[in-house]
């Protein structure tokens, strides 16, 4: 059976965008005849405060999308114990070392980009020596990061196609862990898809970068990785990327002018699953969703649907 999982970030309300993604993870494992979990990534609680999260488990049950799991919601802020097992395994390997720069050094005109404009850390600190690192920890707490190989990372993503990355080249040395202490998303998100089960992660195309390092990690802690599928992002009707800081259609405001189904039925037509936005349920779409149906362009919202 296919195990599927929310996993959003409750740093606010869920817009249209997180409310596409939750709803073709619920259609993809659905229509296999799988389940869905629920993992609330709140790993910097500064930013996730726990009535966010609780209004994302009550915005899925009304739209009909509850997780049906055998489990509760996970918190990955319950599970840093987990986390350090694993950072630890790869620091007794010599895999991790504390990392010094400071925001305004990684982003310097000097520094390695990406053409998406996300910078190559260029192992600044890699080769720090015992008393370096004893010095510079006076006056600086580390960040710790993970060194990568010289090597190609290759997956054939189950909507977007192949994909592949030289972690030296196209990534670097990536974080682990921030110097306030809270873990990274990439550790995180693996260990927790390992453990919860999931054989089946559906997430945004801005995560397909992410795809290739994670998977290293998943050989190198000896797990298991899942199926991978990247979705386009759904953008507003003027092109701008949805954000919760804008309140871009966000659930709060929609509860209030629609029903779920009509919202479904909306969301469904504008990212290929039906050929009118007419209201419907996810129950009605799983009968019939295959991912061809799904662009792989970013799709912008029609005016006035919403």
């Amino acid at each position: 059976m296919s195990t599927g999982r929310y996993a959003p970030s409750p740093s606010g309300r869920m817009h249209l965008g997180n409310l596409m993604c939750c709803l073709l993870a619920w259609l993809s494992a659905k229509s296999k005849g799988g389940q869905v979990l629920l993992r609330i990534e709140d790993l910097d609680t500064q930013r996730c405060p726990r009535s966010y999260a609780d209004a994302i488990v009550d915005d899925l049950a009304w739209l009909g999308l509850a997780a049906d799991g055998p489990m509760p919601p996970v918190y990955q802020s319950d599970r840093s114990e987990i986390y350090q097992r694993y950072f630890d395994e790869l620091s007794r390997r010599g895999l991790v070392y504390p990392c010094f720069c400071s925001r305004s050094q990684l982003h310097a005109a000097s520094a390695p980009h990406r053409s998406d404009g996300q910078v190559i850390y260029a192992g600044t600190c890699r080769g720090l020596t015992p008393a370096e690192i004893a010095e510079r920890s006076k006056t600086r707490a580390p960040a710790w990061r993970v060194q990568v190989p010289d090597e190609v990372i290759a997956f054939e993503d189950g909507h977007m196609g192949h994909y592949e990355e030289n972690l030296a080249r196209d990534c670097g040395d990536f974080f682990l862990r921030r110097a306030d202490g809270v873990f990274a998303y990439q550790l995180a998100v693996v260990v927790d898809d390992a453990l919860m089960g999931v054989d089946e992660v559906v997430r945004g195309s801005d995560l397909l970068s992410s795809t290739p390092r994670q998977l290293w990690l998943y050989r190198e802690l000896g797990l298991t990785p899942p199926k991978f599928y990247h979705l386009p992002l759904l953008l507003a009707s003027d092109g701008r990327r949805l954000s919760k800081r804008d309140g871009d259609q966000s659930l709060e405001n929609l509860r209030e002018k629609y029903t779920p189904e009509e919202i479904i039925g909306k969301l469904a037509f504008a990212c290929g699953l039906q050929a009118s936005p007419a209201p419907t349920t996810p129950q009605a779409l799983a009968r019939t969703f295959d991912w061809s149906q799904v662009p792989k362009s970013d799709i912008v919202l029609p005016e006035n649907l919403f």
